[in-house]
């Protein structure tokens, strides 16, 4: 299928590429469709672009390159939205808000996207019982309480 998208223009995507946001993603709770697409010349960030919107595309990342000492525990709703994935079958990211000078940037730690890879399920995941913020450095910070 042919989408137009934020940072590539358009392009042809393969269906079992499309990742399945069932209840949306926050605050864009319509979106439902998503694909990973790479951002160009950069290995560590990547575009979650909509399938339907072309101007909505989130920079994403996985956080473990940047916070070794990640770790959160999906709550058992989300895990039986995601069908009970195995560790090895699940991609985590993080939305980045990228700043103008890069080492401002900051990766939403708080609320994690959980991808199934096996089936291409994902949920955003809220994890309300953590130190993690939603603004969290991702060039010089360790992960934790401040953020």
């Amino acid at each position: 299928m042919k989408i137009n998208t934020k940072y590539h223009g358009d392009i042809d995507v393969k269906s079992e590429d499309v990742l399945t946001f069932e209840h949306g993603i926050p605050g864009f709770g319509e979106e439902k469709q998503f694909v990973l697409l790479p951002l160009p010349e950069n290995e560590w960030f990547h575009i979650l672009q909509s399938v339907t919107t072309s101007q909505l595309g989130f920079v994403v990342t996985n956080p473990f390159m940047f916070f070794k000492e990640y770790d959160f525990e999906l709550d058992q709703t989300s895990v039986e939205l995601l069908e009970h994935p195995v560790e090895k079958e699940v991609q985590v990211l993080s939305i980045l808000t990228i700043r103008e000078a890069l080492h401002e940037s900051t990766a939403n730690l708080q609320a994690p996207l959980i991808i199934n890879l096996a089936n291409r399920k994902g949920k955003q995941v809220i994890l309300t019982n953590s130190d993690y913020q939603t603004k969290h450095l991702i060039f010089t910070q360790p992960a934790g309480k401040k953020g």
